[in-house]
């Protein structure tokens, strides 16, 4: 039904359409006051038609339109609304302005006139039209669109219902999930919970930025506080109070068992210009599991370039170490390497050296030391060379004792334990002493018979050949080596080889096979040094000895803060050369191994 093209649109009423039988469908929600009139309207007249004796199932044909009359049947129509109509009608919307399909009207379908409002008025004006019709005149229902619209939605006074805590769907949940194999976010978070922690119990007087600086970081070390750095010093006082440098504390952080890793090589060089391509076997053996924290490398009957061969042994090591100090007396060189990080508990190091050669100036039979304190341990290092010769075992002993009494050591080094230390021997005046380097003490046996003894025992067992050891029996009598222990020796002797081979003396003199090169070490308190590993490395053949290494965990204690520290000190320009010579070191086998890995090879 249309009027001007336009759909019906009534004043303030709900729609609703009538069905042919003269029931109402189930239609949107209308007015109580039209339902109630219109119900009426049926009530009256179904009554007339009962009265009449019609049956209100027998299908009669439609009644003619009246102007105060609701059709039975009815075309719905969906009419084209423009914008300027849908924004005048406060229940209108935009999206109702759709394309009129299939519109059609039947012939007696007039629109009684006052009942629409025309194109462009508004809801009030037709409500308040004086041409409008009254209420009671107009049918109750009136067509309009088949859009069904909303009723505005009125506000409530009533309480919203309360959301749920968690909110989030379970996809974003599981999107945002911390997979529990993710050891390293587990272990960050435990260390940021503990430093959360430790801040919050720190005192409330703490500078707020450093603690809030602190609170954001992951590093393992305990946070300080501006009133400690103040008040802080670790050259003066002493004691192993609280916040000492070389303190209990300090010590438990770095070394929780206070076992510290020693590494010790010896090795007789002969004098060679030539140095072995790779260090790795000599420092880096691959059947250790870990590194040391000291490499202390002496040698004796060095090469003539003393630099290169530091050079070499800090290429060896790598940016993890760095050389703590070096010394020399003549053609014997003693390198002292530590890691870089524990610098800062090192004393200041000090070396004395001692000839045993008639002529003072001929250096190549003599010693050198180093010593320092590593926290509240004093340690020295000594590297010899004795008196060469089979039957000069009195020459050697003679070589010892000039040494240990002649070593002006330690000069402004305090010593750690005075009352068990004496004038006359050096090596009662440190907690740990280490005693390396090519002694010369040989095997008191025909070169055949220790040959066949070589041949028919195993490496595992060679007390066969210690019982004709020089230095073993020396020991035994007391004669010298005074307090010192060796590990048990489970290797080849290591001199003298043929160089560049695994045959023994093979020149006119006929050498006999021996250990003359030793690793020995004394400590103050029974049971501080403990034996990890002592072999001989048999892939150098530079010389016609072997290297021989020890590798030992000696025990540390605490110290005070009146030691006199290093400060850090190391040799920096070793130490950048070294890493100079590893970087083009690995840029060379990397573009070796690429050039090879390009050559494509057609039989």
């Amino acid at each position: 039904m249309t009027e001007n093209g336009d759909g019906a649109r009534p004043g303030n009423h709900s729609p609703v359409t009538i069905a042919t039988d003269g029931r109402a469908p189930k239609a949107p929600t209308v007015d109580r006051k039209m339902c109630k009139e219109f119900n009426n309207a049926l009530k009256l007249q179904q009554a007339a038609r009962n009265a009449a004796g019609d049956s209100p199932y027998q299908p009669r044909p439609p009644n003619k339109w009246k102007c105060n009359k609701m059709p039975e049947e009815s075309v719905r129509t969906r009419r084209l609304r423009s914008s300027q109509e849908s924004l005048s009608d406060p229940l209108g919307s935009s999206t109702d302005s759709l394309k009129e399909v299939g519109s059609t009207t039947s012939e007696h379908n007039v629109a009684p006139p006052g009942v629409f409002r025309k194109r462009g008025s508004s809801l009030s004006e037709c409500d308040g039209s004086p041409a409008a019709e009254p209420r009671n005149d107009c049918p109750e229902v009136r067509l309009r669109s088949s859009r069904a619209r909303l009723s505005p939605v009125k506000l409530t006074s009533a309480p919203l219902p309360a959301l749920r805590h968690n909110f989030v769907s379970t996809a974003l949940r599981a999107a945002n999930r911390i997979d529990k194999d993710c050891s390293d976010y587990v272990a960050r978070r435990s260390v940021e919970r503990l430093l959360h922690r430790n801040l919050s119990e720190s005192d409330a007087g703490s500078d707020c930025l450093s603690v809030n600086s602190m609170r954001s970081t992951s590093s393992v070390l305990s946070p300080i506080k501006p009133q400690e750095v103040r008040s802080r010093s670790f050259l003066e006082g002493g004691g192993l109070g609280s916040g000492a440098l070389l303190g209990v504390e300090e010590l438990k952080r770095y070394f929780p068992d206070r076992r510290l890793g020693v590494y010790v090589v010896t090795w007789n060089m002969q004098g060679e210009k030539g140095l072995p391509s790779n260090l790795d076997d000599l420092l880096l053996p691959t059947d250790s599991e870990y590194a040391q924290d000291f490499y202390i490398i002496g040698v004796q009957e060095g090469c003539p370039d003393r630099r290169e061969w530091e050079t070499r042994l800090q290429e060896c090591l790598g940016p993890h170490y760095v050389m703590l100090y070096a010394a020399s007396h003549g053609v014997l060189y003693l390198s002292a390497f530590i890691r870089r990080d524990l610098i800062w508990f090192c004393s200041e190091v000090e070396h004395a050296t001692v000839t045993t050669r008639i002529i003072s100036q001929i250096k190549t039979k003599g010693a050198v030391a180093v010593a320092f304190t590593f926290f509240g341990t004093s340690f020295l290092f000594i590297t010899s060379h004795f008196t060469s010769g089979d039957a000069k075992v009195y020459e050697r002993i003679l070589d010892y004792n000039k040494i240990v009494e002649a070593l002006a050591l330690p000069k402004g080094l305090p010593d750690t334990n005075p009352y068990r230390s004496t004038s006359s021997d050096v090596t009662t005046r440190f907690d740990q002493v280490f005693w390396f380097g090519d002694f010369n003490f040989r095997l008191g046996h025909e070169r055949a018979g220790v040959e066949s003894i070589i041949k028919s025992t195993s490496r595992d067992d060679m007390d066969a050949l210690m019982e004709h050891d020089q230095l073993a029996k020396e020991m035994k009598d007391g004669s010298i080596f005074k307090g010192f222990q060796e590990a048990n020796i489970h290797f080849l002797p290591t001199y003298k080889f043929d160089i560049g081979s695994d045959v023994y003396d093979t020149s006119a003199k006929q050498r006999t096979p021996s250990y003359t090169d030793r690793i020995l070490f004394r400590t103050r308190y029974a049971d501080d040094i403990h034996v990890l590993k002592y072999s001989s490395c048999s892939s150098i053949k530079t010389s016609d000895h072997r290297p021989v290494i020890g590798i030992y965990h000696v025990k540390l204690k605490a110290g005070r803060d009146t030691i006199p520290l290093g400060a850090g000190q190391f040799d920096r320009s070793l130490y950048l050369e070294g890493i100079k010579r590893r970087i083009s070191r690995e840029l060379k086998m990397r573009e070796a191994m690429k050039n090879q890995s390009s050559v494509c090879a057609i039989s």
